[in-house]
């Protein structure tokens, strides 16, 4: 896979914060040399974020996200604000702008990104035009400690520095994680079952599939692929059994019934569960699914949004199983996307899918809500593997 064609989940978030018509929309622009942003004199142009993927040497594959103005007003202006504020959740690395020596907005922002532990770029735009740049950075570094980069996007000056700072301000883990290497490791057989059914499009693979597989082959593993119904006709052409099968969770059972004994079974949410998010959080959350009772609820959480098909992993197989387990009673809800709810004091489980489609910043910070709210999380894979009885032989 080129980096022209990375996953938007993989990619560099970085978002701009700050004030209307501050220049956040004029910097991307300039940083990045092309007309991405719209770009006016008109305070408040921005309105929902705006998600643009680019190339941005030498950093790599970013995603950056274009804000509206923290201080925007009325009623549509409330609701922009509750927009940029989701984008807080999903940034890596946050670029901030000052425009005034009144730093009481920019202090709010500064505090909620610090505690979220995101790398906070100070940024002067404008720099040609406003007067009193020199007041606002010495403010800014009395009331923060923080150092503004003064620049101006129209000019193009001072943005080296933010591209220096853009890469210092790079997590360290930052898509470094390998997806597989601590299951296998050069030269081993891994068998990969994907069930190819309506969730999986003619002609196309799904993503986790897609990026284990490049894993895989980054690692050097002797890589197979079967269908669920080829997977005991596969095994018996075997020389030996393999080191590792992957499987999809919905098949968890059926692919533990036929797996050689020598052979680590896992699934490719699994896998997501250690890569995207926190797996140990999500095995100690998977032990409420044995304390649910009919008048509990549980939350199953999608990071696509996408119109319910035939047995469709979250909407209908996960119900049905919790439904077998506890009683028709149970109280299912289902988001999807990032509508997910502030207060989850309703619920005894959340179950979060792979999230493949969201990046590894957004889906801790799910967790970290769920935990803050002493509610337990898991995600399908784990969920599945425990309903099968299967959990404590599924490699993780």
């Amino acid at each position: 896979m080129s980096l022209t064609n990375t996953p938007s989940a993989n990619r560099l978030h970085i978002a701009l914060f700050g004030r209307r018509n501050s220049g956040k929309s004029s910097l991307i622009n300039a940083i990045t040399g092309q007309d991405i942003a719209l770009v006016s004199e008109v305070a408040g142009t921005t309105t929902d974020p705006v998600y643009k993927a680019m190339e941005l040497h030498p950093v790599g594959p970013v995603m950056f996200i274009d804000t509206a103005g923290f201080d925007d007003e009325g009623t549509l202006g409330e609701m922009r604000i509750e927009k940029t504020k989701k984008a807080v959740l999903k940034t890596d690395v946050a670029i901030v702008f000052f425009c005034d020596t009144q730093l009481s907005l920019e202090k709010e922002w500064v505090s909620e990104l610090r505690k979220r532990k995101i790398p906070v770029i100070p940024v002067i735009n404008k720099a040609d035009v406003i007067e009193n740049a020199a007041e606002i950075e010495k403010c800014v570094k009395e009331a923060l400690c923080l150092s503004p980069i003064i620049i101006s996007a129209r000019e193009k000056t001072g943005l080296d520095r933010v591209r220096e700072e853009l890469i210092k301000a790079v997590p360290e883990d930052f898509e470094i994680k390998s997806i597989t290497s601590h299951l296998v490791e050069e030269g081993d057989l891994v068998l990969l079952v994907m069930p190819q059914d309506i969730q999986a499009p003619k002609g196309r693979l799904i993503l986790p599939q897609v990026q284990i597989i490049r894993d895989l082959l980054d690692i050097k593993c002797l890589v197979m692929s079967v269908t669920t119904d080829k997977l005991e006709q596969a095994l018996k052409t075997l020389v030996q059994p393999p080191k590792l099968i992957i499987t999809d969770s919905q098949v968890f059972g059926k692919v533990y019934a036929l797996k050689p004994e020598e052979s680590l079974l896992t699934s490719f949410s699994v896998l997501f569960a250690e890569y995207k998010g926190d797996i140990a959080a999500y095995v100690e959350g998977a032990g409420a699914i044995d304390r649910l009772t009919e008048g509990s609820a549980v939350l199953i959480a999608e990071a696509c949004t996408h119109a319910p098909l035939s047995e469709d992993i979250g909407r209908i197989q996960l119900p049905r199983l919790l439904r077998q387990k506890v009683g028709e009673g149970i109280t299912i809800d289902i988001v999807s996307g990032t509508d997910f709810p502030k207060d989850l004091s309703k619920y005894s489980l959340v179950i979060q899918c792979g999230c493949c489609m969201f990046n590894r910043k957004y889906v801790l910070t799910r967790i970290a809500v769920a935990q803050e709210q002493n509610v337990p999380v898991c995600n399908y894979g784990i969920a599945i593997a425990k309903m099968s009885n299967i959990l404590d032989k599924v490699a993780l």
